[in-house]
């Protein structure tokens, strides 16, 4: 009997440590859960007025790479001035100009697109009225990443929009090793310049004996030619803005995957808007441009969004 009582007491004792064991094991995980969502908790929800400050830095960042000036005048304000300080071979080199004297110089050089995709934001926001953001970007040059800015823009919100007061950034260039071809920020500074105003940018995306053929049409070839294709579209659809959906590798090329969405408000046009996708077959050259494109998109579903009669 003595023997069985020590049992019980012995499988009572076992069932408490057991139960002791789970219950912290349990308290453990209720406290990681609980840590868990105060971490997440604690993660800053940006308010309407910096969603807003971010979407114009990044559209600024588009235009800018496709130095489509009249579109960077109309959100800049006409005393805003610009600071620049860049760190080549070790010395740090400072200028400043005032927005008038940087579009100025810009009209007498010779332009290059460039692609600069942000990834860190740091925005802040005064009385709504004043905005302070900070973007941590890297420049990119025909799919090569060649330098780290760092931008900084004070904007001002005038009649519910935001517009830029100051810009400046200091700019580094990357270690030698990070400066690696990468086809898909080609392929995204490619569409970008597709949503730009400048057709010569587009033919820079190709060898200069390149190929551009859209649909059944005639080839074009070399730089001057593809730059005649794109002056027609941008002509035609001066809102147009192509966004980059996927490249696919194939045994012939890569397919570039894109969506256009534009109007149909060039001159003769119908006013009309257009939404298609469609995709550009490449082969690339020994110089990391285009060699060859074959671009396919539904014309007869094209012509009819913009009421264009065959």
């Amino acid at each position: 009997m003595k023997r069985a009582i020590g049992i019980r007491t012995s499988v009572i004792a076992s069932s408490l440590i057991i139960l002791a064991i789970a219950c912290d094991g349990n308290s453990k995980k209720q406290v990681e859960l609980e840590e868990k969502t105060e971490t997440i908790a604690k993660e800053p929800q940006w308010t309407q007025d910096q969603e807003d400050v971010k979407a114009t830095v990044e559209h600024f960042l588009v235009v800018g790479g496709n130095y489509d000036l009249d579109a960077m005048d109309e959100m800049i304000l006409d005393k805003a001035n610009i600071g620049i300080s860049r760190l080549d071979e070790g010395e740090w080199q400072n200028s400043t100009k005032t927005i008038a004297e940087y579009f100025e110089k810009a009209k007498q050089n010779t332009l290059k697109p460039y692609y600069e995709p942000v990834r860190a934001w740091d925005i802040k926001i005064n009385k709504g009225q004043l905005a302070f953001a900070k973007a941590d970007a890297i420049l990119h040059s025909f799919g090569i990443p060649r330098r780290n800015n760092v931008d900084y823009f004070t904007l001002i919100k005038e009649k519910d929009s935001w517009r830029f007061l100051n810009l400046s950034f200091t700019s580094t260039s990357l270690p030698e090793d990070e400066k690696i071809f990468n086809l898909e920020s080609f392929a995204r500074s490619y569409a970008q310049v597709w949503s730009g105003v400048r057709p010569e940018f587009v033919a820079l995306f190709f060898e200069e004996n390149g190929a551009l053929q859209v649909n059944e049409n005639k080839p074009a070839l070399g730089r001057e030619q593809i730059a005649k294709i794109a002056k027609g579209f941008m002509l035609d659809l001066p809102d147009m803005v192509v966004s980059f959906d996927s490249l696919v590798n194939k045994t012939n090329g890569t397919e570039f995957h894109w969506t256009l969405t534009a109007t149909n408000s060039g001159p003769g046009g119908t006013g009309k808007k257009v939404k298609v996708s469609g995709f550009e077959l490449w082969q690339l050259g020994e110089n990391g441009r285009i060699l060859n494109s074959q671009g396919h998109f539904p014309t007869e579903e094209y012509n009819r969004q913009l009421g264009i009669e065959d």
